[in-house]
Parts: structure tokens; sequence; C-alpha cells
């Protein structure tokens, strides 16, 4: 019998294969769409991305600039995805009211906004300069 903390060796063994790779890029595109059609606060970062990007051309940022705002913007976007889960991670094996359940998706959601302010610090680090010239 095979122990619970040991990966199964048939996994390891797995040959690459491109279809399953080509399949595992399917499901993260539908996992992207799900938090799109389930999380209101998806389109307020999307809304928001949308004009930072279009400031970063008006202002014809550096290269290093839109490097830090594409990865502050990933970054969001990550911090949300993984709250999304979270969250139905908690419904699905927590359905009633626990205190527990409400402080494991507080947490979640916290990262979410410590990942949004760390945003909006590298936004105002990059474009206060250029607004100021």
């Amino acid at each position: 019998m095979m122990n619970r903390n040991e990966p199964a060796r048939e996994t390891l063994k797995k040959p690459f294969e491109y279809r399953q790779r080509l399949k595992s890029f399917h499901y993260a595109f539908q996992g992207l769409a799900l938090m799109f059609r389930t999380q209101h606060n998806t389109w307020i970062h999307a809304t928001v991305s949308l004009m930072v990007i279009i400031l970063g051309f008006v202002l014809k940022i550096s290269l290093t600039e839109w490097a830090i705002l594409c990865f502050a913007i990933g970054f969001v976007f990550a911090a949300e995805a993984f709250n999304t889960a979270i969250e139905f991670l908690v419904d699905l094996v927590s359905p009633g009211k626990l205190l527990q359940a409400g402080m494991i998706k507080d947490l979640a959601a916290a990262g979410v906004l410590i990942a949004a302010m760390t945003a909006v610090a590298a936004g105002l680090f990059v474009f206060i300069p250029r607004l100021l010239e």
C-alpha cells in the first residue's frame, strides 16, 4: 500500500505529452473565464489595468516601468484567482456558517487586498514622477 505522503510512482514516470500540456492550458483558460464570470472584483481589476495600460502608452513609460506594471497587474490577478479558488473550496467543504470558514475567506481576501495595494504603490512610483514633469 502506498504511503499517503508519497507521490504515485506512475505519476513520476509519465512521459511528456504535448496534448496533455495543451489540455492543461485549456483548463487554465476555463478557470480564468470562471473567475471573470463569477467575481465582480475581477472586472474592477481589469478596468483599472486597462486604464494603467492606456496611461502607460500616453506617458511613454520605459521598458523597465512596463515590466514593473505587468508584474503588478499579474500579481493582482493571480491573487484574485487564488482567492476565488479558496472561496469555492471553503464553500464546498463548509456550506454552513463556521467561524473558521469565514476566517479562511477573510485571509484569502486580505491576500488580494495586499496585492492590490502593492500594485497601486508600483503604479504611483511609475506614474507620479512622469505626471509631475
